[in-house]
Order: structure tokens, then C-alpha cells, then sequence
């Protein structure tokens, strides 16, 4: 602000030398001239004092604010916090302290939200308790900061409490967005969900977090329907061409299993693009174990100069290890290092490995998994006995298998995978024993859970159901399915296996009605699909004359005129 007309020479100077140095620092220069400015000026000015505690690293800020030319208001432990989260979080724990012991009265709205994006997430409950005694945990700038750490803090039944503790007239578009994607990243999908369609109903602005969050919540679901519903609004409130929202519709499509449309969304962001939307498209083709159109947008991205990083190789290498291309997989991680310039990571010797087991070679694997520098880890040596269990090589099975055992003695999936193999060599004792050292040791196995989206909505079911409404149609169809793979050729001759939960989510997408003869019926399962009902969907799909997608948590099945296209390794 200039001085005013008629201010004495000096006043004006000094003035001039504050605004000045003033506008250096905003536009990124040293604060330290601000301050010698402020000093020998002898200058007040408390939009100069703010500007220079919001600059100052919290070492400087926080003893500056105690000598500041004047009383400290909340607007300047404000500015002084304003630097926490990026440069120094530790240091918001004692200068909580030093507040509260000073003057709590400056702990209003402003400053105490600046402190909660600074706190670590472990203190969600005390800083929330502190919050509750100045009667702000309900305004929506601090309750929007304790969500978002008690989402970090990995609970988001806390989060979601406190979202729902806001009054609805207050519950601003960053109340929301912080509850829909804490949520989402913590999993908690169906309740991402349902706080989106609550912001909806009450026509508070979406932003992009919001549309992200949500999208990440579909994803996880592999909900098609509703990330369409999500896409349409987002095109609505004219952020479908933003980068983030765009690239989260891309893996949310991707996830669903509709690769033309996740293309489509890619395309049409043009040079919005960046490396992360790239690595998201790359992904949408490696779920369907596409390594040529993988490598074909590789290319792409690298003739308009983008720099690959680790994930578009995890990417490249993932999809070798799907389709079992080891040869190309041992090249992309040799090129990776020596053409790239990028350090593999334990991860792409992962995928390595799992495109050598694949095709047999698990000594070749097994040497890759002893030799490369990382230290193996669960999952390799589950990718080895995966292997040894689809080629029934039962003696290093049960060496991978041990391996297991000793690094988590109560992983389920590792009983289940040995007894599985001991039960295809006709070793009956060993399979016996495998269940007996299982329940010794107090190992349950997961619980499978498999859902199919509906007309917007996900119905979840459990091997066994006997809660939903429409039970005895559910039964009966898939009765009827049974019979009609029979004429077939196909027996089951595992009768308890023939109400598993993707079984049920099949025939209940068949009565519902929802999705039209000819149209895609997408499963997810949260488990590995068993062998029985792998062989059982892809009889179904000549029965019915349907193409089934499933996704399990290993990858994704298209199963089509008795065909699936992970050709029975997964």
C-alpha cells in the first residue's frame, strides 16, 4: 500500500522499502531482506510481519513470533504455521504447547486447522480432543484437517463419525472432499461413495478432489456404472478435461474392465497428459495382459518426450508377467537399467519371476529370486509356489511353501495352495496334513466375498448367502445353471463349491434383469477365483452365450466362449 500523499520523506521511503522487498519475497525471493527491511525501518506492519512468518522456515518463524513489534494475533500464528506441513512437521507438536501455555485465545479457526495439517497422524484423538475443548472439531476448516488425519492415521470409521458430527449447512465442498477420498483411500468404497451422492443431493460444489476420491472409490469396486454416473457429472461441472479427474477416470474405467472407454478419456485429455495419466493407461492395458498395445503406448509416450519412470516399467513388466513372456520380460528389465537409466526394484524382479513360472521355468525363476539384490519378499515366493502349483512340481512347492510359513506362519493362502497341489499328485497324506497343520495353528481361511454392480448399486455376496432378498431366485437359477453346464460335459465334482460367492453374484446378474442379453456381466471376487468355478464360468459362459469378466485378486479373467484369457494360469 503507498503512503499517504502528504507522509514525511523518510516515512515514505521506509514504506517504499517494505512493499518493495515485500513484493521480492512473494514473488520467491529471500525473506531475510524483508526482515532486514522491517528491522531497520523500524516498520509494524503486520501484512509485512504475516508475509514474513508464512516465508520463514518454522527455526526463524516461531522465535520471530514471540518478538514481533506488536501483540500476536491469530492471523500471524497463522502465517507462522503456514510453513509446518512443507518444511518442518515436527515442529507443530511444540509449538502447540508453547501456544496453549501462552495464549490459547490464539487458537482460532485459522490457526488451528494450519496445525492439524502438520500434526502426525497418530495424535488424530488428542489433537481432536483439543479441537472439541475450543469448541471448533465442528467448524468445517478444522473438522476438514482432523478427517483428513484421521484418515492418514488409517481410521476412517473416526473420520467418517466426525464428517457426520459437521452440520449440514456448514459442510463446505472441502469437507467434503477430505471425508470422500480419506475414505476411499482407506478402502471404505461403498462409504466414499454414499458421502459423493450426499454433496450431490445437497448441490455443494464438486471439486476435483471430491470427483477423484469418488473415482477412486468406483475403481476399487470396479463399479462401471457407477464411474459412469461420476464421469457424467463431471462433465456436467466442466472438470471432466482436468488432468487429475481425467486420469482417475481412466483407472476407474480401467479397473471396470471397459478399456475402450478409459482409452477415450485418455485420448481426450490431448496435452493435459502427464506421466502419471500415462502409467494409468499403460495399467488399463496391462489388466488385460495386453503386452503388444502395452509396448505400442510406451512408444507413444516416449516419442513425445516423456521420461519413463519405475511404474511405467512395473507396468511393461507386469503385463510380460500376465501373458508369460518371459524372454521380453528379462529384456525390459535389462533395458530399464541400461537404456533408461532406471533401477529396477524388487517389484520388477517380481515380475519376472511370475513370466518365468509361468511357462515352467521355475528353476530359472527360483535362481532370478536367489541372485537379484533385493531381498525377496512374500510375494515372490508365493509367485514361485503359484507356479509350482499350476505345474505341479510338488517337492519345490513345498519348499516355496515353507518359505511362506516361516515368514508369516498364519498366511491361509499357503495351506490352501500346498493342500491343493498335494490333492493334484494324488498325495493324499501330505494334503491331509497340510489341513491339520492349518487348523493346529489357528489358521482360518479368509472369507470370500464377490459383488456384481446393478442398476448403480453393489450387491455383495458370501459363499453359502442366505441374506439377500431374492435368496431362492438367486438358487434356483444357478441350479439351473448347474444342469446346463452338465449337458456340457462339465461335472462338478467338488460339491462344496457350488454356492461360492461368484457363483451366486453370476446368477444373480443373470435374474436381475439389469444387464441386457449380450451385454458383459463383470464379477469381482476379493480372493483368488478356485480352480473349480474357474472351469465352472467358463462352461456357463457357452450356456448362457455371454462374455464374464472377472476380476480377482490376481487379475482379470474375460472368460468368452468357454475360454478365459489368462489361459488357466492365474
Amino acid at each position: 500500500m503507498p503512503p499517504p500523499p502528504h507522509a514525511p520523506p523518510m516515512l515514505a521511503a521506509a514504506a517504499y522499502l517494505r512493499d518493495a522487498a515485500s513484493a521480492m519475497v512473494q514473488a520467491g525471493g529471500d525473506p531475510a531482506v524483508l526482515h532486514a527491511v522491517l528491522v531497520k525501518t523500524a516498520s509494524s506492519s503486520r501484512a509485512a510481519y504475516n508475509l514474513l512468518l508464512s516465508r520463514y522456515p518454522p527455526p526463524l518463524s516461531l522465535p520471530l513470533l514471540s518478538r514481533l513489534p506488536f501483540r500476536p494475533t491469530a492471523a500471524s500464528l497463522t502465517s507462522a504455521l503456514s510453513s509446518l506441513s512443507s518444511s518442518s512437521p515436527s515442529s507443530a507438536l511444540p509449538l502447540l504447547r508453547r501456544v496453549l501455555g501462552a495464549s490459547p485465545a490464539l487458537l482460532a479457526d485459522g490457526p488451528l486447522s494450519s496445525l492439524l495439517r502438520s500434526m502426525p497422524p497418530s495424535l488424530a484423538p488428542h489433537v481432536h480432543a483439543l479441537a472439541f475443548k475450543l469448541a471448533l472439531s465442528s467448524s468445517p476448516y478444522s473438522a476438514s484437517c482432523l478427517v483428513t488425519l484421521y484418515s492418514r492415521s488409517g481410521s476412517p470409521t473416526s473420520a467418517r463419525r466426525l464428517f457426520d458430527e459437521i452440520p449440514v449447512p456448514d459442510r463446505d465442498p472441502v469437507c467434503y472432499s477430505s471425508t470422500i477420498v480419506g475414505l476411499a483411500q482407506n478402502g471404505q468404497y461403498e462409504e466414499s461413495l454414499s458421502v459423493f451422492a450426499g454433496m450431490r443431493s445437497v448441490a455443494v460444489d464438486s471439486t476435483m478432489y471430491a470427483l477423484s476420491g469418488a473415482l477412486r472409490a468406483a475403481a476399487g469396486l470396479a463399479a462401471m456404472e457407477q464411474t459412469r454416473g461420476i464421469h457424467a457429472h463431471a462433465v456436467v461441472v466442466g472438470l471432466d478435461g482436468n488432468v487429475a479427474v481425467g486420469t482417475a477416470l481412466v483407472d476407474a474405467y480401467g479397473k471396470a474392465g471397459v478399456v475402450d472407454d478409459a482409452v477415450k478419456v485418455f485420448e481426450g485429455l490431448g496435452h493435459e497428459r502427464n506421466l502419471i495419466t500415462w502409467n494409468a493407461v499403460l495399467s488399463v492395458h496391462v489388466q488385460q495382459g495386453d503386452v503388444q498395445a502395452v509396448v505400442e503406448m510406451f512408444n507413444r509416450m516416449m516419442e513425445l518426450g516423456f521420461a519413463p519412470d519405475g511404474l511405467t516399467f512395473l507396468a511393461i513388466l507386469t503385463a510380460c508377467s500376465n501373458a508369460g513372456a518371459a524372454p521380453e520380460a528379462e529384456f525390459w528389465l535389462e533395458a530399464m537399467q541400461s537404456k533408461y537409466n532406471v533401477k529396477p526394484s524388487l517389484e520388477h524382479y517380481t515380475c519376472v519371476v511370475g513370466a518365468m513360472a509361468r511357462v515352467g521355468r521355475l528353476e530359472d525363476a527360483e535362481s532370478v529370486a536367489r541372485t537379484m539384490p533385493c531381498k525377496p519378499d512374500v510375494a515372490v515366493w508365493r509367485t514361485l509356489l503359484t507356479g509350482c502349483v499350476v505345474h505341479r512340481k510338488v517337492d519345490m512347492a513345498k519348499s516355496m511353501g515353507q518359505r511362506l510359513l516361516d515368514i508369516n506362519p498364519k498366511d491361509d493362502s499357503t495351506y490352501v495352495m500346498l493342500a491343493n497341489v498335494y490333492s493334484s499328485a494324488g498325495r493324499k497324506d501330505e494334503e491331509a496334513e497340510a489341513w491339520i497343520a492349518m487348523r493346529d495353528s489357528g489358521v482360518r481361511k479368509e472369507g470370500g466375498r464377490s459383488w456384481i454392480e446393478v442398476r448403480g448399486q453393489v450387491h455383495v455376496f458370501v459363499a453359502n448367502e442366505r441374506r439377500h432378498k431374492q435368496l431362492l431366485e438367486i438358487y434356483d437359477k444357478l441350479n439351473e445353471l448347474l444342469q446346463e453346464v452338465e449337458k456340457l460335459g462339465y461335472k462338478e465334482a467338488d460339491e462344496g463349491s457350488w454356492h461360492h460367492s461368484e457363483r451366486l453374484a453370476l446368477a444373480y446378474g443373470l435374474i436381475s434383469g439389469a444387464v441386457p442379453s449380450g451385454k458383459v456381466l463383470r464379477i469381482v471376487k476379493n480372493l483368488r477365483i478356485c480352480a473349480h468355478c474357474h472351469e465352472f464360468f467358463k462352461y456357463a459362459s457357452m450356456a448362457i452365450d455371454r462374455v464374464i469378466v472377472v476380476r480377482d485378486v490376481n487379475r482379470y479373467h474375460t472368460i468368452k466362449k468357454g475360454a478365459c484369457s489368462c489361459r488357466d494360469y492365474w
